[in-house]
């Protein structure tokens, strides 16, 4: 592992730690060299389906991407990014568990606003607004009139 500090490769493990859920392993390191110490996170290869891209194109998975878009639409909202790596986490879990070798950046897209309706209604219309790429204000309005309608049909269940 390559020291973040002074470049070297020559580090030593000083601890090691499996995450709360099992599917991590946090390492302590030092550097051999400058003798400063950082963390590693571990985590098992996945196999994750190719993504399909509108035009076509077919990239690897990359929940950096994912993240940063995320990352984008949480912006001022009051939401840590440990609740934003779960969030991925389950859409990378049912892309495993789903089998498939392919599968279209709509789907992802569309988990992901869902996921997004739940956690905080400003955040879901900032990623749609993107995501769907309104042509004009008034789809921007039609998607929050929408909101504003499930939001008050919950609303009528909930006193039920």
């Amino acid at each position: 592992m390559r020291c973040p500090f002074c470049r070297n490769m020559d580090d030593r493990v000083i601890d090691s730690r499996l995450s709360k859920d099992g599917d991590l392993i946090r390492r302590r390191r030092e550097c051999a060299h400058c003798q400063r110490r950082f963390t590693t996170y571990e985590r098992v290869e996945e196999t994750l389906p190719l993504v399909i891209k509108k035009d076509g194109r077919r990239e690897l998975f990359d929940r950096g991407k994912i993240l940063t878009g995320l990352q984008k639409a949480c912006e001022k909202r009051p939401i840590s990014v440990t609740v934003l790596e779960k969030l991925i986490e389950r859409i990378e879990q049912r892309l495993q568990e789903s089998g498939e070798r392919e599968v279209l950046s709509r789907e992802i897209g569309e988990q992901i606003m869902l996921e997004l309706q739940n956690l905080d209604e400003v955040a879901y219309v900032r990623f749609a607004s993107v995501y769907r790429s309104f042509k004009d204000v008034n789809e921007f309005m039609s998607e929050v009139k929408e909101l504003l309608e499930k939001g008050q049909k919950e609303k009528k269940e909930e006193k039920r």
